[in-house]
């Protein structure tokens, strides 16, 4: 049994906040302590271990009681040195721009399935945040890549993990979309 330090309840929470609440109380704690965080987002799963991971924190496992998950995240006094890429953003709007320009545009949408199938931008490539490192091969490292999620938490840690890959032309789209207007497609 992992006895946590600290304890962050972020229950009741929708991304990317139970991620937002985690890296501000991470930030309280000193090396080698112990992070509970409590949420009942089921993307909060992948979304912390991707978060970890991109930090150099340790994600310690997930326990389930009832539909509350605790998280148990560690916390590593040596991410501070881990290399991080500065990952240019494109705001919503001129990003719909160029998507309704019909010009041929490679969009990775990094969302769980369940949030992809209820509606999704037409001709994007589907590739859950926890599945990218292990997947980006099915993408060319040369070409310009938008990246969106829910609201752009996701799909920086995702531009992120593909800039450590490789991948010089990544592009998180900011808010992404929780505010997109344009066209979409369900599953």
């Amino acid at each position: 049994m992992i006895k946590a330090d600290v304890v962050l309840d972020a229950k009741g929470l929708a991304c990317p906040m139970p991620i937002v609440r985690t890296k501000k109380k991470m930030d309280e704690l000193k090396a080698g302590q112990v992070l509970e965080v409590q949420a009942t987002d089921k993307g909060s799963t992948a979304d912390l271990q991707a978060w970890a991971k991109n930090t150099g924190h340790k994600y310690l496992e997930t326990k389930i009681e009832g539909n509350i998950l605790h998280h148990f995240l560690c916390k590593d006094g040596d991410h501070l040195s881990e290399e991080r890429f500065a990952i240019p953003t494109i705001s919503l709007e001129v990003f719909r721009k160029k998507v309704e320009s019909n010009k041929q545009t490679c969009i990775l949408d990094v969302r769980e399935i369940e949030e992809y199938k209820q509606a999704h931008i037409p001709g994007v490539i589907h590739i859950p945040l926890s599945e990218v490192e292990k997947r980006s091969n099915e993408l060319n490292k040369d070409e310009e890549i938008y990246v969106i999620c829910h609201s752009g938490k996701r799909s920086e840690i995702a531009a992120q993990t593909m800039r450590k890959q490789g991948f010089k032309k990544v592009i998180n789209v900011v808010p992404g979309m929780c505010d997109w207007r344009g066209k979409t497609e369900q599953l």
